[in-house]
């Protein structure tokens, strides 16, 4: 499964696979993408039940911020949190880290639209456009040909650039499926 995330002028937009491992599973039960607060959106690529494990996580850090301070917790703040807990249980053996790569987006009132990736290391930072999954390398290369060119983007231009990076790194084409009523 592949995730790619892009950071505009005024949006963020992420993309990512849908794979369904069963026919006999519904499908609109199964997501990658995910709501942590109002303003905090989280794609996760990895084992999904480590995926749930890690939004409930997110979700808990922010509810907490939230009761401690007043506020909504910033994406920075809860990325950072997030890379904590997942370095802190590489270092003991009795703990496994969670195979679990996330991307949280936010437009904050003061910084805009920011764009952060946590690894199971327990590494993160912010982005323009980055990628996730098994087709990381090649997705990284076509966003980094397409920022050349184009470094500030409208919101049709990266949304149009993450379709057309996630149509490329998948070879093949992305079509809008019909549902009956």
């Amino acid at each position: 499964m592949t995730s790619i995330g892009i950071r505009g002028e005024d949006c963020c937009c992420i993309v990512t696979q849908k794979k369904v491992p069963d026919s006999l599973i519904d499908p609109s039960t199964v997501t990658s993408l995910f709501s942590i607060t109002p303003n905090i959106g989280c794609v996760v690529t990895g084992l999904i039940s480590d995926c749930r494990d890690e939004v409930m996580r997110a979700r808990q850090e922010a509810a907490k911020f939230k009761f401690k301070y007043g506020y909504e917790i910033p994406v920075d703040y809860l990325s950072k949190r997030m890379a904590n807990i997942a370095q802190v249980s590489t270092q003991y053996a009795y703990m496994r880290p969670f195979g679990v790569a996330s991307m949280f987006v936010s437009i904050d009132e003061v910084k805009g639209p920011q764009l952060y990736k946590c690894d199971p290391a327990g590494y993160f930072v912010g982005y323009k456009a980055t990628a996730s999954g098994t087709k990381e390398d090649d997705a990284i290369l076509h966003l980094e040909k397409k920022f050349k060119a184009k470094p500030n983007l409208t919101t049709d231009q990266t949304i149009q650039i993450a379709i057309s990076t996630l149509q490329t790194v998948l070879a093949s084409e992305i079509k809008k499926k019909q549902t009956l009523k």
